[in-house]
């Protein structure tokens, strides 16, 4: 009696394409949640960023557009840039480098909404993707 040990080449190739398509499904939520962590970071840092200025406001009655006078770490791979800093107000807008698409602002006080596009509502941190 002879005996079969092993797989077949169909056996073997229905695995192979099996574990394909979960590689498929896993790398497509892992880029979903990649994504949704830079965000976060973004977002994150602006509002850092925000009260560093409010605590610089407070003891030099300015807003500043130097992140070195500010106390504050921004996170690695986000770049933010002040825009616009005036006694009332400030603007300042950040991106991630590892996705350019992912861009976000935030604007506080009397100063050009734009400054901090795409935020539309002071104070607010807005991103578009």
């Amino acid at each position: 009696m002879k005996r079969n040990d092993g797989f077949t080449l169909i056996e073997l190739m229905i695995v192979v394409v099996i574990i394909g398509i979960l590689a498929t499904v896993a790398v497509g939520r892992f880029e979903k949640v990649k994504r949704r962590g830079q965000v976060a970071a973004v977002q994150s840092d602006l509002r850092n960023l925000s009260v560093a200025q409010e605590s610089y406001h407070t003891q030099n009655i300015t807003y500043t557009s130097n992140l070195a006078d500010l106390e504050f770490n921004q996170t690695s791979g986000v770049t933010i840039t002040v825009n616009e800093a005036t006694a009332v107000g400030w603007g300042a807008t950040a991106v991630h480098a590892g996705d350019a698409t992912i861009q976000c602002g935030i604007y506080v006080g009397s100063v050009n909404p734009s400054a901090g596009a795409p935020a539309t509502s002071p104070e607010q941190v807005a991103c578009t993707f």
